[in-house]
């Protein structure tokens, strides 16, 4: 495994947990990519998103058939703006490349928001630490190790419409 995948597994460690990291040699680095290896739904690839929200990196936990809303989730996290992070921004924040950014596990401790669309699975999948790595896991179990609040930040979640 890669120093990145050993990273995520020691942080998994340290909360208690033994997750069934998966290698995929194909890569798992699109949410499309990683619901095709693991023969899922796209709609339970978890997408581990960095933003910069009041001026501080956040995480958006989103399944792979949605992408956030930035007005929602600046809302979720009290601010009044929120944009996408640059890839430097996500290595510096999360200690991870963009494409393997697992849901926890970061370099320092980051306010984190899952949709709340992921609970309707009994299982989800999320990214391990590197592009070609990912693991199931319960909605609800994602959502007490990321330490995450639940809130609707996905696109059309409000309206039930579908976003691409």
């Amino acid at each position: 495994m890669s120093t990145a995948a050993d990273r995520f597994r020691a942080a998994a460690g340290e909360l208690g947990v033994e997750l069934r990291v998966t290698r995929y040699p194909s890569g798992t680095r699109t949410a499309r990519d990683a619901a095709a290896a693991v023969g899922c739904e796209l709609a339970q690839i978890v997408k581990s998103l960095v933003f910069v929200v009041g001026g501080k990196a956040v995480v958006a936990l989103v399944s792979g058939a949605d992408r956030v809303d930035t007005e929602r989730l600046a809302n979720a996290a009290g601010a009044t703006g929120a944009r996408q992070a640059r890839a430097t921004e996500v290595a510096e924040a999360t200690g991870f490349a963009i494409g393997g950014v697992p849901p926890f596990g970061h370099a320092r401790r980051l306010e984190t928001f899952l949709d709340r669309r992921l609970l309707d699975f009994e299982e989800v999948w999320a990214a391990a630490g590197t592009p070609d790595a990912c693991f199931p896991i319960a909605p609800s179990e994602l959502t007490r190790l990321a330490g995450a609040a639940v809130a609707d930040i996905a696109a059309g979640a409000m309206s039930g419409r579908a976003a691409s």
